[in-house]
C-alpha cells in the first residue's frame, strides 16, 4: 500500500476531509459524533477511479500499451481509463450504456477514448470481452484487481492518516473496489476500527454475496446511483470485502435522494447519487449504532450533468 501510495504521490490529488461541524450540518448528525468526509469528489476525474487506473497502467508492458486498453462503465471508470490512458500515451475503448448521462459520455471523449454504448450492463461486458479478444486489448477492471483495490486502499491511508482517532469508516458498495482497498488499509492501521459498507437496495450483490459466503449476481440492477450499479460481486474483491468489512447494510433510493438535498442545501456540493450513500447510511440504517463515535464518510462521485440532477431531485 505505501509503495502504491508514493507511486501516485504528484499524479493525484490527495484530497481533503472536511470536518462536518458547521451549523448546517451538524444537527443532522447522529449524537456525539465526531463526522468527517473524505473529497474524494474533487480526485481526477471526478471520482476515486482514477487511482486504481494509473496504479493498472503502470503495470502494462510496451506490448500491451501499443495495443491498447478497454474497459466497460457507466461512467467513472470510464472518464478514469480515458484521462489516464491519454496522459500515458495508451489507446482506450470504453464500453458504455445507453442510458449513462450524457456529461460522462462526452468527458470519455474529450479525452479520446472511443465510446462504444450498449443496451444492458450484460450485453457491455460482452461486446468488451469481444474488443479485447479481436483487437488484443488489455482490459482494465473496474473493480476486480489488485491494482483497483490498491488505489483505494492509498484513499483509505490518506483518511486514516488525517483522521487517527477514527472509530467507525462507512463506504459505498458498487462492484467493491473501493470499499475492499480503504476498508483494509483502515484495518491494517488501526484493527479495532469497524467497517460499514452501503449499497443500494436495487444493487445489493456484495450483501447477497456476505448472506451466501460467495460472490453472488443479481438478475437485474434498479437504483438511481448508477455508479453503484454493479450486477455482480467477484471473487477477488469479494474476497478481500469479506475479510475486513464487519457488515454491509442497504438503502433506499428514496433515501439516497434525501440525502441528494441534503447535500446540496446544507454543504452546497450537487453531486451524484453514488457519492451520498455513506451518508445515507450514516443518517438511515446505521444512525443508532454510530452514537458517539468518531466516523468516516466519504463523498466519493461528482459526475452528473445538472439535467439528470434535476430530474432525480425533483
Amino acid at each position: 500500500m505505501q509503495k502504491a501510495k508514493k507511486s501516485l504521490s504528484g499524479r493525484i490529488v490527495s484530497t481533503p476531509v472536511l470536518e462536518l461541524t458547521g451549523s448546517k450540518i451538524s444537527p443532522l448528525l447522529p449524537k456525539d459524533t465526531n463526522v468527517r468526509m473524505k473529497m474524494e469528489l474533487f480526485q481526477h476525474t471526478g471520482s476515486f477511479k482514477s487511482r486504481g487506473v494509473i496504479l493498472a497502467l503502470d503495470k502494462l508492458s510496451i506490448k500491451q500499451k501499443e495495443n491498447g486498453v478497454v474497459a466497460v462503465s457507466a461512467g467513472n471508470h470510464a472518464l478514469a481509463v480515458s484521462w489516464a490512458s491519454k496522459n500515458c500515451g495508451v489507446n482506450a475503448k470504453v464500453v458504455m450504456l445507453e442510458t449513462s448521462d450524457p456529461s460522462r459520455i462526452q468527458g470519455c471523449k474529450d479525452h479520446g477514448a472511443e465510446v462504444i454504448l450498449c443496451k444492458d450492463v450484460k450485453n457491455a461486458f460482452a461486446v468488451m470481452d469481444q474488443i479485447a479478444q479481436s483487437e488484443n486489448r488489455t482490459i482494465l477492471q473496474p473493480f476486480d484487481s489488485e491494482s483497483m483495490i490498491l488505489g483505494s486502499a492509498t484513499c483509505g491511508l490518506e483518511i486514516i492518516e488525517n483522521f487517527p482517532e477514527l472509530d467507525v469508516a462507512i463506504v459505498p458498495i458498487g462492484g467493491g473496489g473501493l470499499i475492499a482497498g480503504i476498508a483494509s488499509a483502515i484495518k491494517k492501521s488501526k484493527p479495532s476500527s469497524i467497517i460499514y459498507g452501503v449499497e443500494p437496495e436495487g444493487a445489493d450483490s456484495m450483501y447477497k454475496s456476505f448472506q451466501n459466503e460467495k460472490a453472488m449476481k443479481l438478475e437485474k440492477v434498479d437504483t438511481v446511483a448508477d455508479s453503484l450499479g454493479s450486477p455482480m460481486a467477484m471473487d477477488y474483491s469479494f474476497g478481500v470485502v469479506h475479510e475486513f468489512v464487519d457488515a454491509i447494510v442497504k438503502v433506499k433510493d428514496d433515501e439516497l435522494i434525501s440525502a441528494l438535498k441534503l447535500m446540496r442545501d446544507r454543504l452546497n456540493l450537487v453531486v451524484e447519487p453514488a457519492c451520498v450513500a455513506s451518508l445515507a447510511g450514516l443518517l438511515g440504517p446505521l444512525k443508532e449504532l454510530v452514537v458517539g463515535k468518531a466516523i468516516s464518510v466519504i463523498a466519493c462521485g461528482s459526475n452528473i450533468s445538472f439535467d439528470r440532477y434535476k430530474k432525480l431531485i425533483e
